[in-house]
């Protein structure tokens, strides 16, 4: 059984011992629609069913692992074990009850560290899954077969921050550079300006198109207010209410480019 050293250990028994042997070439991230600390995830699996994930993660970045990586669990539907031996290590993390809200900031780079860790222990290979049964790193609802009776785990902000951060984080830290992969076909838009003032985490490309948008929307402001500067110099002001407008002008134009 292979253990992850960035993780606290919270062993499910008798699962631990008693599942079969996988061989990894799989990670799966999950989102498991409550709000709880992966000391609680370890005590529904133990408690309240007799199904697991291999690792939970909290809002605040506390990691844990449940069962080594090399035996099976069972939050993957057909991807736990096949036929030839393989399966997929699953990761819980905590979500609002829909699912719907971005991972954290303290939870991002434990999504990268894990799977930093997965790709160098078992070799799971640096792309996102082509098919349910194809090496590589992936989401819950990325394959039907992954999902009995389908899932909308993890939610459209998880999938974008998984393709646009997660994944290229890992792939940044473990081989150099990587060309984001196209968008997934079925994914609802996400509204950049949703989380704005929420304290939610927001990935780099959410940034950028947000500094693009307010540098263009400076630049229009600036022209127009140099526009009504010109027009005053026909108005007859003294030079007082001229530096007085001024003033309010550069004032509004400063408080603009800090938002």
């Amino acid at each position: 059984m292979a253990w992850y050293p960035g993780a606290t250990r919270y062993e499910l028994q008798p699962e631990s011992d008693d599942q079969p042997a996988i061989r990894p070439t799989q990670f799966i991230y999950h989102s498991i629609a409550a709000p709880w600390t992966a000391k609680r995830t370890y005590e529904y699996w133990r408690d309240s069913t007799n199904l697991e994930s291999h690792f939970g993660l909290g809002y605040e970045g506390d990691l844990a692992q449940f069962i080594g990586t090399e035996t099976r669990a069972d939050a993957n539907y057909l991807a736990n074990l096949r036929d030839d031996g393989t399966g997929a290590i699953s990761l819980e993390s905590a979500s609002n009850l829909e699912h719907t809200d971005p991972w954290t900031a303290e939870q991002i780079p434990k999504l990268i560290d894990v799977g930093v860790w997965a790709h160098k222990t078992h070799g799971i290979p640096l792309r996102i899954c082509r098919s349910w049964t194809d090496p590589g790193f992936g989401y819950h609802r990325l394959h039907p077969e992954w999902a009995k009776g389908g899932t909308g785990c993890p939610g459209d902000a998880r999938v974008r921050q998984f393709r646009e951060v997660v994944f290229p984080g890992i792939v940044a830290r473990a081989a150099g550079p990587f060309t984001p992969p196209e968008q997934e076909d079925d994914m609802d838009p996400v509204d950049v300006w949703a989380y704005k003032g929420t304290g939610e985490t927001r990935d780099a490309y959410w940034y950028q198109r947000d500094t693009n948008t307010l540098a263009r929307q400076a630049r229009d402001e600036t022209r127009a207010l140099a526009a009504r500067v010109a027009a005053l110099e026909t108005t007859g002001l003294t030079p007082a209410q001229a530096e007085q407008i001024a003033e309010l002008v550069a004032d509004k134009l400063a408080a603009r480019l800090t938002d």
